[in-house]
């Protein structure tokens, strides 16, 4: 069986650092992520993703990634499941991931755009 995730993406806030006791850091964020659609069909739709990476990688994302930055994701699709004050059971997908790509941020697409256009 095979449970994989390849997203890419804009990061949509930036990201939550959290760390535990036990030394394990969890970095967690919303990945937008288009989905075109055929011109006769209307605009594009965004599709919106919570990332959740931990050790390593989430580090490396607490440092470098923020809001507008564009990330490839490779993980995998797990569900949180909690029940709330109420006793209302939740569920929520959750894309595990175990690596992270650094593609560039708005800011790059941006400063790119602005010397191409001084030529």
């Amino acid at each position: 069986m095979l449970n994989s995730v390849v997203l890419v993406g804009r990061v949509g806030q930036d990201p939550e650092m959290k760390y535990f006791e036990t030394g394990k850091v969890k970095t967690t964020f919303s990945l937008a992520v288009n989905r075109p659609v055929k011109r006769t069909e209307g605009n594009d739709s965004t599709d919106w993703f919570r990332i959740e990476l931990w050790g390593k990688q989430a580090e490396v994302a607490g440092e470098y990634v923020r809001k507008g930055s564009l990330v490839g994701i490779l993980g995998r699709l797990e569900f949180s499941r909690w029940t709330d004050a109420n006793g209302v059971k939740h569920e929520m997908p959750v894309i595990s991931a175990n690596q992270l790509r650094l593609l560039g941020s708005k800011r790059d697409e941006e400063a790119s755009m602005e010397s191409e256009a001084s030529f």
